[in-house]
């Protein structure tokens, strides 16, 4: 097996926040306990969402929690030329279309297809574009998105927090967008680059992106490209029972007091309070950690 590397990849839309310090914390914590490297990655693609000046704000809040990451810092938006690259091989090997459809198409086709809307679940593409021939797909008439045609059947993997998992992936997600038709680069295709370029051994994220696995682990698959060890941690939960996040209002992780924010992490991890100092008590989280959480293997499985 390759040496353990992990990966803290914010989007920098907003500070981190008591959520965001458990992603960090958690992957931070499992680089260790394994003897490993954790880095850090700016997701910043979607840049009209990224305030200047939040990629240095969330670097300094890590470093305050004494998070520091053990290789050279990377933006997303200074690799765009990796993802034209894979856009390019997916398209020879017949991987994606083009698409022209708006999100009132897709909620009409859905409609007309009797599907009922779930909460907390995205609209699946109704495959409207799939089958268009290129010379009636009206790609002169507009800007186009480039949708990735998902495999049908099921996909099962392990997670290493939540267990064995699978997803009908063409059912109840669609093919997947991998670069919008304003020009963005989608999250599941710079993610899958970023992680097979990078290295990236083991992936330790919150459980609000499980359900992103099976799409990464298809495009792995039609890339040729290795599929990472996935762990999914609990989330941070506000007054609602919400996730907490930026679009729900949480506040900006105040690390002035940095082991007050991190016992915070600690204890959504399941992790026994220290009394400080931060290095001692990031050390005992350390060793927890290792008692608890293997590295382990995989059993992930295309359809």
């Amino acid at each position: 097996m390759m040496p353990y590397r992990g990966r803290f990849a914010p989007s920098p839309t907003g500070p981190l926040h008591a959520g965001s310090l458990v992603a960090a914390l958690a992957s931070w914590l499992d680089a260790k306990a394994h003897h490993g490297q954790w880095w850090v990655r700016i997701e910043d693609t979607d840049g009209p969402r990224c305030p200047p000046g939040t990629d240095a704000l969330i670097l300094q809040q890590l470093a305050q929690c004494h998070l520091h990451p053990d290789a050279p810092v990377q933006w997303q938006s200074r690799r765009t030329h990796l993802y034209q690259a894979a856009l390019d091989q997916l398209q020879r090997g017949g991987h994606i279309y083009p698409c022209t459809c708006s999100r009132k198409d897709i909620a009409a086709a859905l409609t007309a297809q009797g599907w009922a809307a779930q909460r907390h679940a995205a609209a699946p593409y109704p495959g409207t574009c799939r089958h268009q021939p290129p010379a009636t797909s009206q790609l002169a008439q507009g800007p186009h998105a480039w949708r990735f045609c998902v495999p049908s059947g099921v996909w099962h993997w392990h997670d290493r927090c939540m267990g064995a998992q699978s997803q009908d992936l063409a059912l109840r997600v669609g093919d997947v967008v991998l670069r919008r038709a304003d020009g963005v680069w989608a999250y599941q295709l710079a993610v899958v680059v970023d992680d097979a370029e990078q290295g990236i051994t083991h992936v330790v994220r919150g459980q609000d992106l499980a359900d992103n696995t099976p799409r990464q682990m298809a495009l792995q698959q039609a890339l040729g490209l290795a599929t990472p060890i996935y762990m999914h941690t609990p989330l941070v939960l506000g007054a609602d029972g919400e996730k907490l996040s930026k679009q729900n209002g949480a506040q900006a992780l105040d690390t002035h007091d940095p082991l007050a924010c991190l016992q915070a992490a600690a204890t959504v991890l399941g992790l026994s309070a220290h009394p400080g100092p931060v290095a001692e008590a990031l050390e005992y989280w350390v060793q927890q950690w290792s008692m608890v959480h293997s590295a382990g293997g995989s059993d992930q499985q295309a359809p």
